[in-house]
């Protein structure tokens, strides 16, 4: 496989920030390129991404979109940097627009302008990656700056964007350093990929000059049809519960009425039949379920898409430990 192969993780699956760090081990001896996790309101995510620099060698090490509406932006370049020292220069930073739910009922701010606020959220670390300083005037943020008290190494952190909309996406192409979207279907991906592109042309660049890695939840199984339920009962939950944005996102990929299908029976929060509305065809766009090489094979043929550098696969709900040593050893022929 010619793209590279990420391990997504949750934190939420284990009992401490040390089992994170041996779990990336395992990843790293696996001979996956990276390793990343996501923060909602459970643990702090930079324990557990420090534990994982300090114990892994070569890795990779990421986390998927922190909020800009939950640290300031020059927080976020401190957390960057010392992440990147930890990892001796492996850290990539993750930033995204949010949701509303987080933002307003986690972080208690208004889910005011997300787009302008992760772009000058970007243009305030990208000071303090310059300059040493988040000096900075714009229509949210105005810093008069102090100076970063360390040196700011010559390759500061990249920085990856999880969006999902045109315009959010061709933010990522202008003022981000990689592309990390989840929840689309081969079609959909190539679609937006132009979008990407637009806006690394408007920065001067061009796609390659960006680390395309979208995200996919799969598990791989010898118990194909069970496999295919633990996939199919996560999609329809991020479909129909999981915040606006990835059933709408799906929606204008092809399938609004499969997205209208799965929202009702929501309404009643009944998830098995939110499950029993996902059609097989919604099912194998977007996830990669069933056999160790089926899942293989899924996999493959989205990292053959033209325009990306990385498959991050992720897990699914209702995983035991050996469902997800079975995934990740199969996905590590391709690795």
């Amino acid at each position: 496989m010619n793209a590279d192969l990420d391990l997504l993780v949750r934190l939420n699956d284990y009992d401490r920030p040390q089992d994170v760090a041996d779990r990336a081990v395992q990843v790293e001896d696996l001979g996956f390129d990276r390793i990343s996790m996501g923060e909602t309101t459970g643990w702090n995510i930079v324990p557990p991404l420090t534990l994982v620099a300090d114990r892994t060698d070569h890795l990779g090490v990421s986390n998927d979109v922190i909020s800009p509406f939950g640290r300031s932006p020059a927080m976020l370049a401190q957390t960057a940097l010392t992440l990147h020292d930890a990892a001796d220069g492996r850290f990539r930073l993750g930033l995204g627009p949010s949701s509303p739910a987080i933002t307003e009922r986690w972080h208690g701010e208004d889910f005011d302008r997300p787009l302008r606020r992760t772009r000058e959220t970007i243009e305030v670390i990208r000071s303090v990656y310059d300059d040493g300083s988040p000096a900075y005037e714009g229509e949210i943020f105005e810093i008069q700056g102090l100076n970063y008290e360390r040196e700011v190494p010559q390759s500061p952190p990249p920085i990856d964007l999880g969006t999902l909309g045109p315009k959010a996406t061709e933010m990522a192409g202008r003022f981000g350093d990689g592309w990390a979207p989840q929840m689309f279907t081969k079609d959909g991906l190539a679609d937006r990929l132009d979008d990407l592109e637009r806006g690394a042309e408007l920065a001067g660049r061009g796609l390659s000059d960006l680390r395309v890695s979208p995200i996919v939840r799969g598990i791989a199984a010898e118990d194909r049809e069970r496999a295919r339920e633990l996939a199919r009962g996560t999609i329809a939950f991020m479909l129909g519960a999981y915040g606006p944005y990835y059933g709408d996102s799906v929606a204008e990929q092809g399938y609004p009425d499969v997205v209208a299908d799965v929202r009702e029976a929501w309404q009643d929060r009944d998830t098995e039949e939110m499950a029993a509305r996902l059609p097989d065809v919604v099912l194998d766009e977007l996830a990669p379920a069933g056999t160790p090489d089926e899942v293989r094979e899924w996999v493959e043929e989205y990292a053959a898409i033209d325009g990306v550098d990385a498959v991050r696969v992720g897990f699914v709900d209702g995983m035991t430990e050996a469902d997800k040593e079975t995934t990740m050893e199969a996905l590590a022929d391709l690795a």
